[in-house]
């Protein structure tokens, strides 16, 4: 059964912030005490982790939503309510993370032990001790606590390799990275023996290291989605050197220069950045009996070939018989020593601006109107938008002075003078959300 996941869709929901209290001293020996309601805590964010001992998406299949705790609500004698724990979720390095409401790439989380809040808990409500004043020495205000964010993400894993092995099926991707990795792929006499990329690390006897990703064969077609084609193509991103391994067992000598220029065209067409990778032409089962023949013609194609800025180098192998495996990988690993480390963000989209690096938080791209204002086929008017309904949310509305004063924040916010350029009629019935109101001049 085929395990891997390189793209999920999420929920996240983020914990809500407590209620504030309306509360006041009542000890028997403190004459006119005062207002000590306290703040409600902070509810719980949900985070993601890079975590390097995970390899693919799988642990999300069976479980897309996320749900932060609630903050705990202020208590009396000025006592803030508990501040709910964070949910921290583990994701494999590679993780590019986006907004599904927006579109925007919010985060990528390619180091280990990187984090990205991706839903942040409300604050806490405040306690009537804020609302004290000369006027109002004892206020029964206090604010509900702010409402978790809500995000709707689309995690895509980008395999993070230093080595690529590209080509056409059964060209010897997977023989060979058995034979130089500890890697133990599928490998059959058919196309698509890989469905999946598989992942080695090479140990050169010089000490030097490097990872190798076998990546799932190219057919014609690939970056317009044909067989594997984006599966394929998405993981090709993250690799800093591309090793071109081209088949020159076919009876056909004009097929290994076909399919390599074939190959090149489809990176080109999915994104022209990958053409200015390094790569290595890799020629491969030279131990069959045309090999040689078809090599020559190959390196004569190339040769005449006048549309190449610089001419590939082309390295025979056998990774049956061994034959130039070594010098293959040395040679690599030289090219690495000379390429700069790979700037996923330089290559990827953009991060929206508003991700905030420092605080590795998300803030919505699109930001609506503070109020809207409708009318349903009652003739009841609807209030919305994003800051009126986050104003209401943290409104109590047990309490008389907490309505009035958010009366006086729609007003400010110019929602009254809004409605009467709408027509509205004293008397007229007014809706937030379920809570009805009749609008007075």
């Amino acid at each position: 059964m085929n395990t891997f996941v390189d793209q999920i869709k999420i929920e996240a929901h983020a914990g809500k912030g407590g209620d504030g209290m309306v509360a006041f001293r009542r000890e028997k020996y403190v004459p006119n005490g005062g207002p000590a309601g306290g703040d409600g805590g902070r509810g719980g964010s949900i985070i993601l982790k890079v975590d390097e001992g995970l390899r693919t998406l799988m642990d999300f299949r069976y479980h897309r939503i996320f749900k932060a705790k609630n903050g705990g609500n202020g208590m009396n004698k000025q006592m803030t309510g508990p501040s709910a724990t964070d949910t921290v979720i583990a994701v494999p390095q590679g993780t590019t993370v986006r907004d599904l409401d927006t579109g925007q790439i919010i985060g990528d989380l390619v180091e280990n032990g990187q984090e990205l809040v991706v839903a942040q808990g409300g604050r806490g409500g405040r306690g009537n001790i804020h609302f004290a004043s000369a006027k109002n020495p004892a206020p029964e205000i206090a604010e509900n606590g702010e409402p978790g964010e809500d995000r709707y993400l689309e995690l895509e894993l980008k395999m993070l390799a230093d080595v690529g092995l590209i080509g056409f099926p059964s060209v010897g991707k997977s023989t060979l990275l058995s034979v130089v990795t500890g890697a133990k792929p599928k490998i059959a006499d058919y196309e698509f023996t890989t469905l999946v990329p598989n992942l080695g690390m090479v140990m050169l006897p010089d000490g030097r290291d490097f990872a190798m990703a076998d990546m799932p064969g190219l057919i014609e077609g690939a970056a317009k989605g044909i067989g594997l084609g984006l599966k394929f193509l998405r993981h090709i991103e993250r690799t800093r050197v591309l090793l071109h391994l081209v088949d020159m067992s076919s009876e056909d000598e004009d097929q290994a220069i076909e399919r390599y220029r074939q190959i090149n065209r489809e990176l080109a067409n999915y994104d022209p950045k990958l053409l200015k990778r390094p790569q290595i032409v890799v020629a491969t089962k030279m131990d069959m009996p045309n090999a040689d023949k078809n090599l020559a013609w190959f390196k004569e194609q190339l040769a005449s070939d006048h549309t190449l800025a610089n001419q590939p180098r082309v390295f025979p192998i056998s990774a049956v018989t061994h034959q130039g495996v070594q010098q293959l990988m040395q040679l690599t690993a030289d090219l690495l020593d000379q390429t700069p480390a790979f700037d996923s963000a330089s290559h990827d989209e953009q991060l929206t601006p508003e991700y905030e690096e420092a605080g590795k938080k998300f803030k919505s791209v699109t930001q609506g109107p503070a109020f809207t204002i409708s009318k349903d086929e009652d003739g009841t008017w609807v209030l919305g938008g994003d800051q009126l309904l986050r104003l209401f949310d943290m409104t109590d509305l047990t309490h008389e002075q907490s309505q009035l004063r958010f009366a006086r924040q729609m007003r400010q916010m110019g929602v009254d003078d809004a409605l009467r350029e709408k027509g509205i009629q004293n008397g007229d019935l007014v809706r937030i959300r379920k809570f009805v109101f009749e609008f007075v001049q």
